[in-house]
Formats: C-alpha cells, structure tokens, sequence
C-alpha cells in the first residue's frame, strides 16, 4: 500500500494532481486508514502510471477518460482507442505546423533586427507593436 505521497514520489505526479484525478473520476478513491490517510494499492499506481503517460502525450482529461473507460472493458474493440490515439495525432501535427510558422516568423523579427541601433528605431519592438509587419499569419 502506498500514501499518497509515496505514489506521488513512484509516479512523478504531485499530490494536488493525484487528488484532482480523484475528483475527476480518473482513479477511484482509496481507502482510508483510521487516521483518514488514503492508502493506494498496485492498481492505483498502474493506473497513475497510465494517466501520466497519457497526458505526458498531450491527451485531454476527456480522452483520458474515454480511453480508461475502454481500459476497464477489455472484451470491447480497440477501435475507439486508435481513433482517439489518431485524433490526437491530428491535434500534435497541427501544433507542429503551427510552431514552425511561429518559428519563422520569430526568425525573420529576429534577424531583421542589427540590435546595434536604439529601442526607438527597433525592428523587433516595431513587429511586435503590430501584425502589419508580420509576413504571414500565425
């Protein structure tokens, strides 16, 4: 058995998260010692280990949830699963694309700039005042 501050060591999940995943439904509440400590046992820490994981790869609580609930069903199809994996797939490369006009966008402020002139002349401050010098949308 473990106590909270011992999954949270184990799993690398503060103390506050672990309880918010309580709250949320993702892990199920522990028992209780007489002293009202929670004590969690080896499934609890999978279990932690899995949502760690998951939101380590950027999945919402939302499809946390869905996944855990395919989880606890396993004569179910896996299906759902890979469709949830792969819209997640669809949300990093859109952030990916999104990153990379930032970091062009970033790039040319930043080599449009000597930075040997004064603040008033400056082109960085001039394209961060307005997206009128922005050379495409992001």
């Amino acid at each position: 058995m473990f106590s909270i501050g011992a999954l949270s060591r184990e799993t690398g999940v503060k103390v506050p998260t672990i309880r918010y995943y309580e709250q949320m439904g993702l892990i199920d509440a522990p028992a209780r010692t007489e002293g009202n400590q929670r004590r969690y046992g080896h499934s609890e820490l999978e279990r932690l280990g899995f949502i760690k994981h998951a939101r380590d790869l950027g999945f919402s609580i939302e499809a946390i949830q869905s996944l855990i609930e395919l989880q606890d069903h396993p004569d179910r199809s896996c299906a759902e699963a890979n469709a949830i994996a792969a819209e997640q797939l669809v949300d990093v490369r859109a952030k990916i694309e999104r990153l990379k006009r930032l970091e062009g966008e970033l790039a040319r402020i930043s080599e449009g700039c000597s930075g040997d002139g004064t603040s008033a002349k400056c082109y960085v401050l001039a394209s961060l005042a307005s997206h009128d010098h922005c050379s495409s949308e992001h």
